[in-house]
This record gives structure tokens, sequence and C-alpha cells, in this order.
């Protein structure tokens, strides 16, 4: 999970960026408390809170995966 107020974060996320380019998904998963709640409920954050910022995040990187898949 990625905490735009880590400065550690955004360096690792330039660091892989530059090194991988375009392998590299452009959706960010952020660092949410649900998303870290939702197991101890024994729950997907999908299930847990579906409209959290989290689960929003992981919805779009689903997106972003099947559409990569399309241009294969």
């Amino acid at each position: 999970m990625f905490d735009k107020r880590n400065n550690l974060s955004q360096m690792v996320e330039s660091d892989v960026r530059k090194h991988f380019g375009s392998k590299v998904y452009n959706t960010v998963i952020p660092r949410n408390v649900r998303i870290s709640e939702a197991p101890s409920h024994g729950m997907p954050v999908l299930i847990y809170d579906f409209k959290s910022i989290g689960a929003k995040a992981y919805l779009s990187l689903a997106k972003e995966v099947l559409q990569r898949e399309k241009e294969i």
C-alpha cells in the first residue's frame, strides 16, 4: 500500500516506475484503514466496505489489468 505522506513510499514508487517503465500499473493502492480492518472481520475489502477508497482502488486496478489483457 502506498502512503503519499511518506517520502520513502514516494521514492520507491519513483524508482520502480523508472526501472520497470510501462510494466507498472498506473493505479496505486493507497494506505487505507478499511483495507487493514477487512481481514480481521474475515472479509475482503470489497465486501467489508465497498465504498472505501481502498476498495475503489482495487476495482480500478482490476479494470486496468483487464484492459491490458485486451491489448495483448
